[in-house]
């Protein structure tokens, strides 16, 4: 039996298409038991995860913003600093005020009483801004971890896309041996065998293209990680999905909703700093006078305290006030747009799923078997090169559908485990390593 030659691989013409026809029929796996272009260790999405988690470069700066936060907090707890003046009177004057001797000079200490809770005021803002700050950590955590998911599910669908191109080629070469072989014959004109030939060498090119996108959709990946893109994909993964169960009721990620009631908190804080701002601060002065002409020294007692005619901060509290309504306004709105995504979300996996299976059960077969019909017919006469060519291309386009539906399938997942948070525990188990 003559040999097709498929890159570096032979095949012989039979049983390559046999097996090419069979693909993402017989079994859910069965792309997945083709070799991978890579030869390195399987990935799957658990290690691509923990590998971008631990390499994250932000994590970093995340630590110096947790100090800075915690030296914020212990600067929103010092008193104000006391004053110490220094004044002269009678100094340099007219008259019997002239002389120096006659001067008097007064040393005193001051000091600004804080009242209405201030300190603790300052103290609470900074701790619930810290508290923002390491919410947005682990929502920024979560992002990163659906990104990484997101070029996963790229590297899964390019791969899968590279077997669609492969077994579309190797049926190419194969109808254009038959071909070849029928104008050899005199049973089919010449132009028949020019159309095989261009078929065959634009499948050859759409192989070429999804190989490098393959290949590129994997360096993607590793970048997460600054590693190397040697790996296989495990395309089972792909291939083997199930919609979600209809009384899943999932809820949104703990992390968006703790940032968002931080948030308030934060405006909650600060409604209790410009409460205390509109309690006056009484400043209290201590000191020791001198007195130049006789060399006499008294003690000098004194204070002052503001008086709240025009500014009583009023305005600034009912700011303070709408701000936090604002802000639990916010959590119930968010709550709900996150919740109704999150179904969206569900029902899209849920028809993804089932219009996967029903390709891969009703049309896929019947595709299948067409091409089979039809290349019977093509070699016993009945047919043109044009029937099997079309028959060919219509069974490509439903692996290519499937692909395509896949692929929206595991980016739509992606995105629902990003709003529920299902990698939450990941990302908080990288953070602790990277404190320790």
């Amino acid at each position: 039996m003559s040999t097709i030659r498929y890159g570096r691989a032979v095949a012989r013409p039979g049983l390559a298409l046999t097996a090419a026809l069979l693909l993402t029929v017989t079994a859910p796996h069965a792309f997945a038991q083709s070799p991978a272009p890579s030869a390195g260790p399987t990935l799957d999405l658990a290690d691509a995860l923990a590998r971008a988690g631990g390499a994250d470069p932000g994590l970093a700066g995340w630590t110096a913003r947790d100090l800075a936060a915690e030296a914020g907090v212990r600067q929103a707890g010092v008193k104000p600093n006391p004053s110490l003046g220094l004044e002269v009177e009678n100094f340099a004057g007219s008259g019997a005020r002239s002389l120096l001797d006659r001067s008097e000079t007064t040393l005193s200490y001051q000091q600004t009483l804080e009242r209405g809770g201030k300190r603790e005021a300052r103290v609470g803002v900074a701790r619930a801004s810290a508290e923002v700050l390491r919410r947005r950590r682990d929502v920024r955590r979560l992002d990163l971890l659906r990104d990484v998911q997101v070029a996963y599910a790229e590297a899964l669908a390019a791969e899968a896309e590279l077997l669609v191109a492969e077994a579309r080629l190797i049926a190419a070469q194969s109808a254009q041996e038959d071909v070849d072989r029928r104008v050899r014959a005199a049973r089919d004109p010449l132009f028949a065998g020019s159309r095989a030939e261009a078929v065959t060498a634009e499948a050859e090119i759409q192989r070429d293209q999804a190989r490098a996108a393959a290949a590129n959709a994997r360096a993607v990946l590793a970048r997460y990680w600054m590693g190397s893109p040697d790996f296989k994909l495990d395309l089972e993964r792909f291939f083997r999905v199930a919609a979600p169960a209809a009384s899943t009721a999932a809820e949104p990620a703990a992390a968006d909703l703790a940032l968002l009631e931080a948030e308030r908190d934060v405006a909650q804080a600060n409604v209790r700093v410009e409460q205390s701002r509109a309690v006056t601060d009484p400043t209290v002065r201590a000191g020791v006078r001198y007195f130049g002409d006789g060399g006499d020294v008294a003690f000098v007692v004194g204070g002052s305290i503001p008086l709240r005619v025009h500014d009583a901060n009023k305005a600034g509290i009912e700011r303070a006030i709408a701000e936090r309504s604002a802000a639990e306004a916010d959590i119930a709105a968010e709550r709900m747009l996150r919740e109704r995504e999150i179904a969206r979300l569900q029902a899209r996996l849920a028809a993804s799923a089932t219009e996967s299976e029903r390709l891969r059960t009703e049309v896929l077969p019947n595709a299948i078997r067409a091409v089979e019909q039809v290349r019977e017919g093509f070699n016993r006469g009945g047919f043109q090169y044009a029937n099997v060519a079309d028959a060919e291309k219509a069974l490509a386009d439903v692996r290519a559908r499937r692909v395509a539906v896949l692929r929206q399938f595991h980016l739509d997942q992606a995105a629902l485990d990003r709003l529920t948070g299902r990698h939450m525990a990941l990302a908080s188990s990288n953070l602790n390593a990277e404190r320790r």
